[in-house]
């Protein structure tokens, strides 16, 4: 989502992380920097690749974006080999610091091994632990790096069976992508929370977080990597394991609403028209009179068209977003944060003075944007000002890869609608209902026994055990302040 840098307050869920690699081409490093830019939205604040080349394994590890750190000859140059592996980053767990931009590597017996990871695990900090009173010595504050611990110190024989071993005795949501001297290998947690793809190019497999790496690159997209499982890819083809007792699929809904790009296809759903949909069918438990359906851009637009089409109301680009204004911009002094809305995103008075307006978004967190957004409006000259959220009011913290400030700092859980509207500053405001969401993505409603998505964000049904959870803050699990 591109909101990040309109985010003055922390007023956003923050975005995962993205994987990507590709085994057994000529141009692997170049690719997988492509394949990165792609999924660029997914993290911000780091990019890294890793190559084998037969003999020997590079990394180049940066903070920043991909185009401003993979994109001059030299360092692809450096990144020699035809097996490659990358990494997108938005930490959630340890800071922004180079020593845990990923992939991670690490020297194990029978050869080196990178990963990189998309998601977060719940017993990270337990098992951490657990490894330093061992002896571990932890080179970095990720959860990234326990995988890299445990494969270390299994005593089975094979690697492969030295990984599943890992894995099984970790929790929470992940997507790997690692890579050894002789292997590619993918994974996907049992319930399948984090997304994870398979594709193919000129006859090498590739993994990606999400299809519009493979669109950008021209590779054709094979199936999605199915929850609980891990691909191998090797010389001698690809090989599908199922180590783990299969679960049904609970894959993450904020994928759906808000972290994937609207092209990629994921789960087998196009994101950009299920975003459509859960406008629709926000339209119809919530409609209300108005001249203009408008959306705060950018993730609000697919949504915004769905209740537009729905209610049969005009659909107008009320806000015009600037996209040339970067975050260093934004000085830190008060006075410079308020006139902060007015340097992302203007209004377009032509479209709002004298109307009555629909604003359509995509969540709301602390609701301090929000705010800013309808004083804009107000300010504009519009009429009216109905605020419309396209997925259910989140009221629980994540702890699968989704930064979300602790659950007293989310405006759902600490206020009711009424007082979120006053809050806000809107004529009126609505949230897309639970079941609603699970109608706008074809399953009707929710059910209780074995809901069809990870959800928990609405309805504080968390998937899989949070064995590191302390208190109500989500906090991210951070291992930096929780082990000394």
């Amino acid at each position: 989502m591109t909101e990040l840098d309109f985010d003055l307050d922390g007023d956003r869920l923050r975005e995962e992380c993205g994987v990507f690699g590709i085994y057994n081409h000529p141009d692997a490093a170049a690719i997988t920097a492509l394949g990165l830019h792609a999924l660029q939205h997914r993290g911000q604040e780091a990019a890294g690749i890793v190559t084998f080349d037969g003999g020997r394994f590079h990394s180049e590890r940066k903070l920043g974006l991909v185009g401003d750190n993979f994109s001059d000859r030299a360092t692809i140059e450096r990144l020699k080999g035809n097996c490659a592996i990358g990494h997108v980053r938005y930490s959630t767990t340890g800071e922004t610091i180079l020593r845990n931009v990923q992939p991670l590597f690490a020297e194990l017996t029978g050869g080196g091994f990178a990963v990189a990871h998309n998601g977060n695990l719940t017993n990270a900090l337990t098992l951490r632990r657990q490894l330093v009173a061992e002896g571990a010595l932890c080179q970095s504050t990720s959860d990234t790096e326990v995988i890299l611990h445990l494969v270390a110190r299994s005593r089975k024989n094979r690697f492969i069976d030295r990984f599943i071993d890992a894995l099984g005795q970790i929790e929470g949501a992940y997507s790997f992508v690692g890579l050894t001297n002789k292997k590619m290998i993918g994974a996907r947690d049992p319930l399948g929370i984090r997304p994870l793809v398979l594709g193919e190019l000129d006859g090498s497999p590739i993994l990606a977080s999400e299809t519009c790496a493979l669109d950008i690159i021209g590779a054709r997209y094979v199936r999605d990597v199915e929850n609980g499982e891990i691909i191998v890819c090797s010389e001698d083809g690809i090989e599908s394991i199922k180590p783990f007792p299969q679960q049904p699929m609970r894959p993450c809904i904020f994928e759906y609403i808000y972290f994937a790009r609207p092209d990629s296809i994921v789960n087998g759903r196009s994101v950009y028209d299920m975003r459509k949909q859960m406008g629709a069918v926000l339209a119809q438990e919530s409609g209300v009179p108005a001249d203009v359906v408008i959306p705060v851009p950018d993730s609000g637009v697919p949504a915004a068209l769905g209740y537009a089409q729905e209610a049969g109301i005009p659909y107008e680009l009320g806000i015009i977003r600037n996209h040339y204004v970067g975050r260093t911009f934004i000085q830190p002094t008060q006075s410079v944060r308020e006139l902060g809305v007015r340097m992302k995103h203007s209004a377009n008075r032509s479209v709002v003075e004298g109307k009555r307006i629909i604003l359509v978004d995509d969540s709301i967190v602390r609701g301090t944007t929000s705010v800013k957004i309808v004083k804009m409006m107000r300010e504009a000259g519009a009429k009216e000002v109905h605020f419309r959220i396209s997925s259910p009011p989140i009221r629980f913290p994540d702890y699968y890869g989704i930064d979300t400030p602790e659950r007293e700092k989310l405006l759902a859980a600490t206020h009711s609608l009424e007082e979120m509207r006053k809050y806000i500053g809107c004529d009126s405001l609505a949230f897309l209902s639970v079941e609603g969401i699970y109608r706008a993505m074809g399953q009707g409603e929710r059910r209780s026994d074995r809901p069809q998505f990870t959800d928990h964000c609405f309805t504080g049904d968390y998937p899989t055990p949070v064995t590191d959870k302390i208190g109500e803050g989500p906090k991210q699990l951070s291992m930096l302040a929780e082990v000394g």
